[in-house]
């Protein structure tokens, strides 16, 4: 299996997190469940013009998307099958990154799965024709790079006050409450939340949950023996049922289910056949 990532150069890097290339991505189980990370990703199906996404964790809930697929920012896991996978290139936006590119407003694509084509129109199948005929793989980034600026709706700059918050939300200590960035940032809560909303997609107390849960799978997916209840106070947790509410709420599973299904992937997790 080949797989490679790539770092955008600027000004694409203070909104792109990176590229990612799989060629020949092959496992065992038919479906993966992905777990929220707050952030949007453009995903594009080289073998095939068409992807699965499921409804729901059962099998015959699925709907198929055209090749180009955005997947906006989620606080809910979902399900992919493993087919649209084999060859595939993506988008992983930073959090609060993709607001530029794309006609609609992030806070109208949370927790949905939408054909890039409803998006940038014919744009859409001529990104993936010219990603099918470039040869390599770096080449294949620089198309990326090229639609992507070629496709701007909004000019490439965040707001200050978005960019404070998610810096606060996202920090590896305990991050502050909301109210708390709220003071600083000078504007009123309603105000505030509906500038975060307009470019993150996820209101600010979610995405800050969204941010939390991701913290602890991060940790745990590093980790052997896990205290989970040390884990969830140093996360920011109140206790341990406050933990397991929002890990099954994000996850659909239990932390234990996650460490034994858990994959090289962090936020990839095999579905039971």
């Amino acid at each position: 299996m080949l797989y490679l990532a790539h770092k955008p150069q600027p000004p694409l890097s203070d909104f792109v997190d990176l590229f990612w290339l799989y060629e020949g991505y092959a496992v065992p189980h038919k479906r993966e469940r992905l777990l929220p990370d707050g952030t949007v990703e453009l995903v594009i199906n080289l073998k095939e013009d068409c992807i699965r996404v499921y409804d729901s964790d059962q099998a015959e809930d699925f709907h198929t998307i055209p090749g180009c697929v955005v997947s906006g920012p989620r606080s809910e896991f979902f399900v992919i099958d493993t087919d649209s996978e084999a060859s595939t290139i993506s988008v992983h936006f930073k959090a609060g990154g993709a607001f530029p590119f794309f006609r609609f407003p992030p806070a109208e694509l949370s927790n949905q799965s939408i054909g890039l084509d409803c998006l940038w129109g014919g744009a859409s199948a001529r990104l993936r024709e010219r990603l099918l005929e470039a040869p390599t793989p770096q080449q294949k980034f620089r198309v990326m790079e090229c639609c992507l600026l070629e496709e701007l709706w909004k000019p490439l700059e965040r707001h200050p006050a978005v960019s404070f918050a998610l810096h606060q939300f996202l920090r590896r200590a305990q991050p502050p409450s909301v109210s708390q960035v709220v003071e600083k940032v000078g504007f009123s809560q309603r105000r505030f939340i509906e500038i975060f909303d307009n470019e993150v997609g996820l209101t600010p107390k979610l995405f800050s949950r969204v941010s939390r849960f991701q913290k602890v799978i991060r940790t745990a997916h590093a980790l052997g023996d896990i205290n989970w209840t040390q884990l969830a106070l140093d996360c920011g947790y109140y206790d341990q049922a406050h933990f397991i509410h929002d890990f099954q709420s994000f996850a659909g599973i239990s932390p234990s289910e996650y460490l034994e299904r858990r994959t090289p992937h962090v936020n990839h997790v095999p579905m039971e056949t």
